[in-house]
Parts: structure tokens; sequence; C-alpha cells
């Protein structure tokens, strides 16, 4: 089922567009990763989306308008999270609940899932920042939306803090949910998402799933112990070359197929010999610069 469908949704303000002409489709059961620098539009179109702006021009249709009201399928948490200092985990969420009219009273399930079951008698202000952001996530939870929207979940967190909400996302996403998130950290959008729209100056650039995005070249990183002659050398093959920063080190970028051990062999039978040679796979990053580099 298509959870999300956009038919050129735009946001103007004056000469200004925010989001202009999104056309994008989120399946059930996918991770969507909306990403983008800052500025880009993300923000613009959840607030859209959630009904908290309004389009200049275009559409959106949740659950194929299947439901009367599908906002109370979806939670969400949009900028940062706000929760009354002086109340502790449990109190908090029964006023998220009151708020969403949902009727549960025991939360500590959505507490366990966000690994706060143990301090959810602690006040809200002793909490740490990491702490606030997955009691945020758990009150997305109440009432138990098909949907789940975060905008940019591990901003200003410490590593361990980003390894702990992504498992917890994965977590959530295992449990037949749907999950949208905004975020500008393209290393966290290609650990947890399945799917992912770029997005540049309110401009959708590319959409898919996130092993379509990335090309299927190898890169070679190659350095040789006669740096000029293995430079020349390399010129005069058929390669997509780039020359690092690095002094010495070669780029290459290859078709998948292509045998990393030729290219050793093809070199040694010029008298010339490598000392370095890391194959890797484009990693969205590099995709990501690629694709926006234009735009």
């Amino acid at each position: 089922m298509k959870v999300l469908e956009t038919n050129n949704l735009s946001k103007h303000y004056g000469h200004i567009k925010a989001l202009n002409k999104l056309n994008l489709v989120i399946e059930e059961g996918e991770i969507f990763g909306i990403l983008g620098p800052n500025g880009s539009g993300k923000t613009t179109t959840l607030g859209l989306i959630l009904n908290i702006l309004k389009p200049t021009n275009g559409t959106f249709t949740w659950f194929e308008n299947k439901y009367k009201n599908p906002r109370i399928r979806i939670g969400a948490i949009l900028e940062t999270p706000n929760f009354l200092p002086y109340l502790n985990a449990s109190d908090n969420l029964k006023i998220v609940a009151s708020i969403k009219g949902a009727e549960e009273t025991n939360f500590d399930k959505y507490l366990d899932i966000v690994n706060l079951a143990h301090r959810k008698d602690s006040k809200f202000a002793t909490y740490s920042l990491g702490m606030k952001q997955r009691l945020a996530i758990a009150a997305t939870m109440i009432g138990e939306p098909d949907v789940l929207i975060f905008d940019e979940p591990t901003n200003g967190l410490d590593p361990e803090g980003i390894a702990e909400v992504r498992n917890i996302l994965a977590d959530i996403a295992s449990m037949n949910k749907t999950v949208i998130m905004a975020s500008h950290i393209l290393a966290e959008v290609e650990k947890i998402c399945t799917h992912v729209g770029i997005i540049k100056n309110g401009n959708l650039l590319t959409k898919g799933n996130v092993g379509s995005i990335l090309s299927e070249e190898q890169i070679i990183e190659i350095q040789g112990l006669e740096p000029d002659r293995l430079r020349s050398f390399i010129s005069t093959q058929n390669f997509n070359l780039k020359y690092l920063d690095k002094p010495g080190f070669i780029e290459m970028h290859v078709p998948k197929e292509f045998d990393a051990t030729s290219l050793s062999k093809l070199c040694a039978d010029q008298g010339i010999y490598l000392s370095h040679l890391v194959i890797r796979k484009q990693n969205l990053e590099e995709e990501f610069l690629a694709i926006t580099k234009n735009a």
C-alpha cells in the first residue's frame, strides 16, 4: 500500500521556493530518508504532510485515502522534543496520551523499546540529550501509529547516542511500521534507511532504494613506488581517474566486474609496482556530492 503520495507539493515564501513540485511515493514498511543539506526543504516537507504548513500548490494523500482521519495513524517529532521538566517519563507520556486521545495508561513497553525503563521515575530535567530524544521517540509510538516521522533524530547526539537511536529506529521498523526521517547526516541515512530521496534547494533530485542510488562501480585507490611512472601509465588506460590530495594516490572508478588483481599485474608487466591498493564501493556521501554538485 502507498502510505504517502505527494503530487507537485510546493511551498513558496514570496520568490523563495522552499519546496518545489515534490512528487514522492512512500510504500508501507519502508524506512524512507529525506536527505539534504540544512535549508534544503526537508522540514518544510514534513510540516506540509503533517498539515502544520499549508501548501502553496500541490496535494498529498495518506494511506490511499483509506481512512477518514489518517492523522491518528501517524506519530511524529518535529524540531526539539518538549516535555515538562518537573515530571518523570511516565507522567509526561500520560499527558501525550491525553493529547492524542489514546486510552493507554501503561507506557512501560514504549520505555523498554527506547531503553528508558530504568529511568521512568526520573524527572525529565535530569535526562541527557540522548535520553530526551529517546523519550520523544517513545511518545510518537503512543496510540500504535502505522507511520512514525522523525526530523533529524540523531542531531546533536554523541556517537554512542547516535548508534542507540539508530538501533531503536531499526527495531521500530521491524514492528511493521513505516518510518520517515529527515536528515543531513548521510552516514546515518545509509545505515538506517531502505529508501532515500535527495533534496536540494527545494527540489527532489533523485529517489529510490539506497542500493539503486549508489553506483555499482568499484572504487580502487592505488599508489606506486614510482608515482610519476604510475600516473603516466595509468593515464593511458581507459579508466575514470581522480588524483587525490594525498601525494601519489590515484582513485579509479571501474565497473563492478573489474578484477583488481589484473590491475596489479598490468602495472607489474610495465615494471611499475604498487605499494597500496584498496577496493571499496561508493558510499552515499560520495553519491550525494555527485548528485548535488551542480544542482
